[in-house]
């Protein structure tokens, strides 16, 4: 089999963000999908599919989806090394999350993977790592891939941004004969590492939008409304991190988990009902109000001069359907359209002041507990 990992001439940003370059065709199944061998580069320094197993007490791990408190489970990682060898780390996971955890909701639950210290992990990728968040499919792999493409996408637009790699998972439950069928599964940096590349600290105070750093704040709100995302929130911490210079400095921003947007599709993606939209196809800013829209200039200026290569990230990565991909440039040719007509983009960046609209609205299950 071929590798996946093909650099893209045209691009040079390619070499940071996207390694998969259409190069073959794009609707094979995950088990057929080949990995890059060579993990002499960091964990997220790559685009390669990873090829992981975990073993253990699999069943017991994908059944503990209802209790308010998941029990961790003893598992093995295991990957293979640059030479060829099988490198086997102890490790403990729970499932975790909302929405994608309950049993009538998705496949797989997400899982955070706990490393526990060994010496075959200060050998590995995972060298670094303490708690992993996992992406597990929730209605097939092709959402997996699209919500990694959004991570991408935003990788390119500013650097307090999660990083993400995609990996191929084989579960081996103990006692099992054979291993179940890989899917593939995505692998989220963890907070503390995003925070330490940049400089940063994190931050878990409660703050109101405006209290955050504005460039940085438009930066993620327009990125949101770019893929078609409300399922967030600055004030109740919904799907947001932040981080800080230090304890007094101001907060930025970071979003993720973009499973509810337009541009990941998933067929339960679904608006909050007070939005009163009909899909997440249909874009909503969800920022505060500005009455002067000049202030969005830089951020204007910021999406237009990366439109090529955010174009170029969709159009060649190997993993995407023709049909997503038509479907997905259509619907980003949609927000740049907005974004460059003086009066559209008053009309939905000016959302948020008009009183009687829902901009501002308090969404079911982001209130204080």
């Amino acid at each position: 089999m071929k590798p996946l990992l093909t650099f893209c001439a045209a691009l040079p940003i390619c070499l940071m963000h996207t390694q998969f370059c259409r190069s073959q065709s794009s609707t094979q199944p995950a088990s057929s999908l080949a990995s890059n061998a060579s993990f002499e580069k960091g964990l997220f320094e790559t685009d390669s599919i990873l090829d992981i197993t975990l073993s253990g007490e699999i069943r017991g791990l994908l059944h503990d989806r209802t209790s308010k408190a998941p029990t961790y489970f003893p598992l093995a990682l295991e990957y293979k090394s640059g030479d060829g060898g099988t490198i086997s780390i102890p490790i403990e996971a729970k499932t975790r999350g909302h929405f994608r955890r309950l049993p009538e909701n998705c496949q797989y639950p997400p899982i955070l993977l706990h490393f526990l210290n060994s010496d075959a992990l200060k050998s590995s990728i995972f060298n670094d790592c303490v708690k992993l968040k996992l992406v597990m499919p929730c209605r097939g792999d092709q959402y997996t891939i699209h919500e990694w493409l959004a991570y991408k996408i935003y990788n390119l637009i500013t650097p307090y941004s999660f990083r993400a790699r995609l990996v191929r998972v084989t579960l081996q439950n103990a006692g099992a004969k054979k291993p179940a069928a890989p899917f593939i599964g995505l692998l989220l940096e963890e907070e503390q590492h995003l925070a330490k590349r940049n400089g940063f600290i994190e931050v878990t105070r409660k703050l109101r939008p405006e209290q955050t750093d504005v460039h940085s704040f438009q930066t993620m709100a327009v990125f949101e409304y770019m893929i078609g995302n409300t399922d967030w929130s600055i004030q109740y911490m919904q799907n947001i991190k932040l981080l800080a210079a230090d304890s007094v400095g101001v907060p930025i921003a970071v979003p993720y988990d973009f499973d509810m947007s337009g541009l990941v599709n998933t067929p339960y993606a679904k608006p909050a009902e007070e939005l009163e939209l009909n899909s997440v196809r249909t874009r909503r800013y969800r920022g505060y109000c500005l009455n002067d829209l000049s202030r969005f200039d830089s951020t204007i200026v910021l999406f237009n001069g990366l439109k090529k290569d955010i174009y170029a990230i969709v159009r060649s990565c190997v993993l995407l359907d023709e049909k997503y991909i038509i479907s997905t440039i259509k619907f980003l040719d949609e927000f740049y359209a907005t974004i460059n007509n003086p009066a559209a983009m008053k009309k939905e960046f000016s959302y948020p002041c008009d009183k009687n609209g829902t901009g501002n609205v308090v969404i079911k299950g982001l209130r204080d507990d």
